[in-house]
């Protein structure tokens, strides 16, 4: 690491980005990663504002429990619900993963003729009007490596945020927003140390 990647800060007690292919791989997986938390942080933050306002959202560990949606020909089934979403993501994570490879050859017009609007910037960075419709990867160079720093370093907070999300139901059984509700209404006696959980051995 040599401070040239975004959220590069020349932490590596593992030594994972000394091999320069390794490197790669892992910068694009830690992208994806980081994107799917910063979607999955902001799903959970606002079924959670919307269950503690009592608009009928389930909590998001209770939105599996919740009625799949119905269709003029009758209920989801969960297993067709399983085998479309795989069948659509195994497309879109094999033109991912081929771009990888090749950077751009997804632009070969193979697909209804798109050319130019499929070809990536760089590795994980899509361009053309199709994936970048607002232009965040065109005009100024300084201000498309402050956005990719930018969405690196939230996509890691959004990855602990996660982590904090499931320790918290594991500790208290509720969401973000419950919680933070209760602490803010007594906040002496709802914190991580009194619910019996995160410091075991303080009974109150």
């Amino acid at each position: 690491l040599d401070g040239t990647l975004a959220g590069d800060y020349g932490f590596d007690p593992l030594g994972l980005g000394s091999d320069p292919e390794i490197l790669k791989w892992m910068v694009h997986a830690e992208l994806q990663n980081a994107r799917w938390a910063m979607l999955g942080a902001t799903g959970v933050l606002l079924t959670s504002v919307g269950s503690t306002l009592g608009l009928g959202f389930p909590e998001w560990f209770e939105a599996g429990k919740a009625p799949l949606p119905n269709t003029v020909h009758g209920s989801w089934s969960l297993g067709t619900l399983t085998a479309t979403m795989f069948l659509l993501f195994h497309w879109v994570e094999q033109k991912r993963i081929m771009d990888f490879r090749k950077p751009g050859s997804q632009g070969d017009g193979s697909f209804f003729g798109i050319t130019d609007d499929f070809k990536s910037k760089e590795n994980g960075y899509p361009g053309g009007k199709l994936f970048d419709p607002i232009g965040f990867s065109r005009g100024d160079e300084a201000l498309y490596q402050k956005y990719k720093q930018n969405e690196i370093v939230n996509g890691r907070l959004a990855m602990v945020a996660n982590l904090g999300f499931w320790a918290q139901y594991a500790a208290t059984g509720k969401g973000p927003i419950q919680n933070l509700a209760d602490h803010l209404a007594d906040p002496y006696h709802n914190t991580f140390t009194t619910n019996g959980v995160s410091v075991p051995f303080l009974n109150y």
